[in-house]
Formats: C-alpha cells, sequence, structure tokens
C-alpha cells in the first residue's frame, strides 16, 4: 500500500516523506474529517451483516478493549488525548464493572493455596 501510495504521489510531482498521511486526498493533503466520516459510513452500509455503526464509534471500541485487556487507564487517557485520567474513566467506567471481578478472581488465586495448607493442617 505504502509503495503504491508513493507511485501515485510521484505521478502528480509529490515525493513521499516520513510526514505523508497513510490516508490522505490524492495530492497528500489531510482529508477533511466529515469526507472520512462519509467513507466510512458508505463502506458499512454496503456489509449487510454489519449493524448500524459510526466512525466515532470506533474510538470508543477502541477505548472499551483497551481497558478490558487491563492496559493502565493512563495509557487509554492519553491514546485518547483526555486531559484527565478522570475523563477516561467516567466514560468508561462500565468496563471497570468486569474488572473488579477479574481484579477479586485473581486475589481469590492467589491466596487459595495458603488458606488451603492452613487449614489442611
Amino acid at each position: 500500500m505504502k509503495r503504491e501510495q508513493a507511485e501515485a504521489l510521484l505521478r502528480l510531482g509529490i515525493r513521499q516523506t516520513g510526514e505523508t498521511l497513510v490516508y490522505g486526498r490524492e495530492d497528500g493533503e489531510p482529508k477533511l474529517p466529515g469526507s472520512l466520516t462519509g467513507e466510512f459510513a458508505c463502506l458499512t452500509r454496503r456489509m449487510k451483516d454489519l449493524p448500524p455503526v459510526r466512525f466515532h464509534d470506533l474510538r470508543h471500541s477502541h477505548a472499551t478493549q483497551l481497558l478490558a485487556d487491563g492496559v493502565h487507564p493512563k495509557i487509554a487517557q492519553e491514546r485518547l488525548g483526555h486531559s484527565s485520567i478522570t475523563t477516561t474513566m467516567d466514560l468508561y467506567s462500565h468496563v471497570t464493572d468486569t474488572m473488579q471481578a477479574d481484579a477479586a478472581a485473581r486475589l481469590d488465586a492467589a491466596f487459595r493455596p495458603a488458606i488451603t495448607s492452613r487449614v489442611a493442617k
């Protein structure tokens, strides 16, 4: 993909650099946010088995998956560009419910051998 992009840009007289956008207009300039949203909507409408999804929903999915996979909330906050970790946790605290249950299960597993050996004595 990168090579095809470089070749297309060269045909326009533009040399690809490390600053060249992966997804931009044909002349290498940034696409307007609305055009990306519109293209995403057209693409998802063609996928018959996909429920309606907005481009912005990908951001929420990304954040939720990070937290569900145990990525530290501070890392999620930085990736999302939130000014405060409080904002991140206020928006995605629903993920922490399952994280709480997982933390309790891990703690239980860590203490179970010690409890079992004391009871056996």
